[in-house]
This record gives structure tokens, sequence and C-alpha cells, in this order.
């Protein structure tokens, strides 16, 4: 199965359609306030608009509060939601969405167990954890942890880079790899030579897996 790839954390337009042309799955828009990526509706407008077909379009929220998530659906064509916070199961589906879950993975998480409590997520997101972030901070967390089988699709993030992408490819064997600051030039501002190759070194660890 070909590993997928998602790049979060645009701002620019011209990034976002970039990252297209080099061939990414689904790119990622922060609606988190707090973020040094985080996008504003007009913003994120512009962004979507200017896709080509068959890219999907993320948005990304931490415990925001239903009636600013639903403004933005009702403005920002969005095709799956991501939610990087404490959000309960019952929180998440909410919307009639197609949702991922993201985990911070602190000492004693328990996933298999957490894939049964948000058992209609379309994919659960492993991310690095840092008391202070919720998630884009560029570290990365032990891959031993991760269980050899999973109910649901894992998605890797946390400290990804064209450094790490065919070994994370090749001993996790996940869905898709999630990367942000792996592939900037900037917070916020994404690099097209680190994002093609990213996609690069991940197509080659599908090749040699094959």
């Amino acid at each position: 199965m070909r590993t997928r790839v998602k790049i979060c954390g645009f701002t620019r337009v011209e990034d976002a359609v970039c990252a297209a042309r080099l061939g990414v799955d689904a790119i990622g828009l922060v609606f988190y306030p707090p973020s040094p990526r985080h996008v504003d509706i007009g913003q994120a407008i512009k962004i979507v608009n200017a896709l080509p077909t068959f890219v999907s379009v993320v948005a990304l929220f931490v415990d925001e509060q239903a009636s600013r998530i639903r403004e933005v659906l009702a403005q920002v064509p969005i095709d799956c939601l991501q939610f990087h916070g404490d959000e309960t199961p019952d929180a998440c589906r909410l919307y009639g969405k197609r949702y991922m879950k993201a985990l911070r993975m602190q000492d004693g998480i328990d996933i298999p167990a957490l894939a049964q409590h948000y058992h209609d997520a379309s994919a659960l997101l492993l991310d690095a954890y840092h008391p202070g972030e919720k998630g884009g901070t560029g570290n990365r967390f032990d891959w031993n942890r991760i269980p050899a089988h999973c109910a649901l699709p894992l998605v890797l993030a946390g400290g990804l880079d064209a450094d790490n992408a065919r070994q994370a490819v090749q001993t996790v064997r996940p869905y898709a790899l999630d990367v942000s600051s792996g592939v900037e030039a900037e917070k916020g501002l994404k690099d097209a030579l680190k994002m093609a190759a990213f996609i690069d070194e991940v197509n080659e660890g599908d090749r040699i897996i094959i």
C-alpha cells in the first residue's frame, strides 16, 4: 500500500499549490489562533480555491468551540477534521465529517484502547508530546511505542523531514506521514525543495518495501 503524505500548516496559496503539484495527498490548515501557522477563514478560502482536484483539505482544531468549527465548515470546503486537543468522541462526531484524532504520545498512552474509544475516526494521528505545545514542535517520539497492529489507520507525525521519512515508512508502515516544520523555510512558510525531497523519500521508502 502506498504511504500517503499530508503537509500541514499552510499559510500561503503558492505553497499549497506547489505541494499539490509535487503530489501531496492532503494539505492541513490550522485553525488554532496560538499557532504561528494559524489561518483565518479568508486565507483558507483562497488556499482551497487554488488547489487542483483530488487534493484533500484537512482542518485542524484544538479544543475549539462548536460554533467556530461550524462557521469554518460553512465557508471553507473541508474534507476531513483533525482534532488535536482533548476532544471526546462525541465532540469529534458532531459535524457529520470524517475526522482524525491526534494522540500526543505521552507516557502511558494506550493506542489500541483509544482506537476503540474513537472507533469511528478515519485515523489516529500520533504526534510527539510536549507539555506546552499542541503540535508542530518538530520533535520526534520513540516509534517503538507504536503497536504492530491497530484497529484504525495510523498517521505518523512529529519530527519528520526528508532525512527520516524513508526510515519512517519502512519502520512504522503507517497509512500516512504528516509533516509540517520539517518542510519549512520558517514557521508557516513552506520550502519547495524540502517538500519535494520529503515526498521523494516517502515514495522511495514505498518502492523498497514493494
